[in-house]
């Protein structure tokens, strides 16, 4: 299975103001527990088509994980119409990133 790139840092503002229903996936690629979670994020988005997901690159220097207290990786954070209504830190099971999800109204 291919993995998802981590894209470049969006501003704030610009998550703020995305609608409908994101994934925001903070981590980076060298994190063995990002890449286990990767198999559970994309069985999942099959099953929610409409979710934007985005992956984005944490670390030093990384605004975007501080305004959202991102603490350890991978963190999820479901966003609906520019409000956090969920958020999945280090899932290790389906249930536990299908949770998130459900959260989201598409």
């Amino acid at each position: 299975m291919s993995t998802v790139p981590f894209t470049s840092e969006p501003t704030r503002d610009e998550v703020d103001a995305m609608r409908g229903s994101v994934l925001l996936e903070f981590g980076i690629n060298e994190c063995p527990h990002c890449q286990a979670v990767q198999p559970l994020v994309a069985d999942a988005l099959k099953r929610y088509p409409g979710v934007r997901h985005l992956r984005i690159e944490d670390g030093k220097g990384r605004r975007l994980g501080r305004t959202f207290a991102v603490k350890l990786w991978p963190s999820l954070v479901f966003m609906q119409d520019g409000k956090e209504v969920a958020r999945v830190v280090r899932a290790t099971t389906q249930a536990e990133v299908d949770a998130g999800f459900n959260k989201l109204s598409e």
